[in-house]
């Protein structure tokens, strides 16, 4: 096997390992969403979504980038086969997670009653608001356990605790909005981290032990200044998301209603949920694997395209099917009163594509460890979907969130493209380029007709088996697999040969 071919498998594997699990999430998201949904209505979701963001926004900001950095850190060190710097990296994770834990929710508790009035409305929720400064500290505990585990690459078992912690999120989140109902929101949302923080420790406790010598303050002072230096410019990068998406929350609930909140959450969730099979697997293996090579241009470049290639065959299928189907969609996961969160969800589909196809790319500035720069991006796309909201929900109605999406991504695709073309002299390969092309203009076809056809739905599906055929040749080609799925990839490369022959 050659190595193009091993490294086609070795992205396939991880993606298979972290899609298998990211499909059962979403599969026990499904009975999840449902089951709040028919709770809580779309008034009670919108309430949900405000907490959840709140607790994102400050977990952002206390975390200081070291889920980002941690696992840059420790795949550093691993690479290089560097025992004591990596006792010392873990060491210094620890400690720091502690200290930024403990700062962050005594912040959150502190300012209770001025965060209750300016996003809930009412001081009011000020307790409740104080009780989100636990699910901020069990968030900051749990990304240097994440960090930690994905920098070593430990791909089974980041699907594991995701798995078993989507599980305890549904069992233990849906049992107590069962028995309290609206009153249990706020547990219902610090259930999440506190099922993560569990599972994590369980997780981290069994990594393999690094022997060194006992580190001292000056070598954790020295990982904590770079942890800093490096990790601050993401936690502005999360801090602006987190502030974007609460403040288009509070936006759409303060112009549109607070069942209007609870449609575009409906649709934001099922967007971000469904492509996290592809966007996992990129996080879990191709960030550690790409920060070993990032030096090396033309490796660099080969592996942002293969995995850009491999993340668009197998989210192509799912997008054309979702784009179509998505009032089926809709009242499966939640139920006819969520019905305007379709227009919603297809333009967000849309930029679903273009952002499966920018994610690869603003991994290389992650990668490098170009802070300034990663913050820069995401800030411009944030604040082209921010500034359209604000500027045109009330004359737009909700579709202007969807369409905000999709330009967002719009505008960072090429500027990423531009950022990594600078730095590891990238370029796309016409196969990639003509992957994306293909696939965001039969995203936009089915689109089109699923709002004026009746027998839109046939075609959704004769496309989405047909392309889903066409990924699994593909992958098995590129990867030199054997039996049915290498027999498909014959089939696959004698069609596109074919075609090709006839242009």
């Amino acid at each position: 096997m050659n190595d193009k071919a091993a490294s086609y498998r070795r992205i396939l594997k991880s993606s298979s390992i972290i899609g298998g699990a990211s499909v059962i999430n979403i599969l026990i998201g499904l009975v999840r969403t449902k089951l709040v949904a028919v709770l809580l209505g779309p008034t009670g979701i919108g309430l949900v979504s405000l907490y959840t963001g709140l607790m994102t926004t400050a977990s952002a900001v206390a975390t200081m980038g070291m889920g980002t950095i941690g696992t840059r850190q420790i795949a550093q060190a691993l690479g290089q086969d560097d025992e004591r710097t990596l006792a010392v990296v873990r060491r210094a994770m620890f400690w720091g997670a502690l200290l930024l834990a403990s700062a962050g929710s005594l912040v959150v508790w502190s300012l209770r009653e001025l965060l209750a009035i300016k996003v809930l409305g009412s001081a009011a929720h000020a307790t409740l608001v104080g009780w989100l400064s636990l699910g901020v500290a069990l968030s900051v505990a749990g990304a240097s356990q994440g960090a930690l585990i994905q920098g070593m690459r430990r791909i089974g078992d980041m699907a594991r605790l995701s798995v078993y912690g989507s599980v305890l999120n549904t069992v233990l989140g849906v049992a107590l909005l069962w028995q309290w109902g609206q009153a249990g929101l706020v547990a219902y949302v610090l259930i999440g981290p506190l099922s993560s923080f569990a599972l994590g420790h369980w997780y981290v406790s069994r990594l393999p032990k690094v022997e060194a010598n006992p580190v001292a303050i000056k070598e954790m002072a020295r990982q904590w200044q770079t942890l800093l230096r490096l990790g601050i410019p993401f936690m502005g990068a999360g801090l602006v998301g987190a502030l974007v998406q609460l403040w288009v929350r509070v936006e759409v609930g303060n112009t549109l209603g607070a069942e209007s909140l609870g449609h575009f959450q409906a649709a934001w969730a099922i967007s971000m949920q469904y492509i996290g099979f592809v966007l996992g697997a990129m996080g879990a293996d191709y960030y550690p694997r790409l920060t070993s090579v990032i030096h090396d241009h033309k490796a660099a470049t080969r592996l942002v395209n293969e995995q850009t290639e491999i993340a668009l065959l197998l989210s192509a299928p799912v997008f054309i099917a979702m784009i179509g189907l998505t009032p089926w969609v809709i009242h499966l996961l939640y139920s006819d009163a969520f019905t305007p969160a379709v227009e919603v969800l297809r333009w967000q589909i849309l930029g679903d594509v273009l952002k499966v196809a920018s994610w690869p790319l603003g991994f290389v500035i992650l990668a490098a460890g170009a802070g300034k720069t990663f913050f820069m991006t995401e800030t411009i796309a944030l604040m082209v979907m921010g500034g359209l909201i604000a500027w045109l929900v009330s004359s737009v109605g909700l579709k202007i969130t969807g369409i905000a999406f999709l330009t967002s991504y719009a505008v960072l695709l090429p500027l990423v493209y531009w950022l990594a073309r600078r730095r590891i002299d990238f370029a796309w390969t016409e196969t990639v380029v003509k992957l994306l092309v293909v696939t965001f203009m039969l995203s936009a076809t089915v689109a089109y007709i699923s709002t004026v056809y009746w027998w839109s739905t046939l075609v959704t599906v004769v496309l989405s088996a047909a392309f889903a055929a066409y990924t699994l040749g593909r992958l098995a080609h590129m990867s030199n697999l054997g039996g049915p799925a290498g027999r498909m990839a014959s089939w696959t490369q004698r069609w596109t040969s074919t075609n090709e022959g006839t242009k």
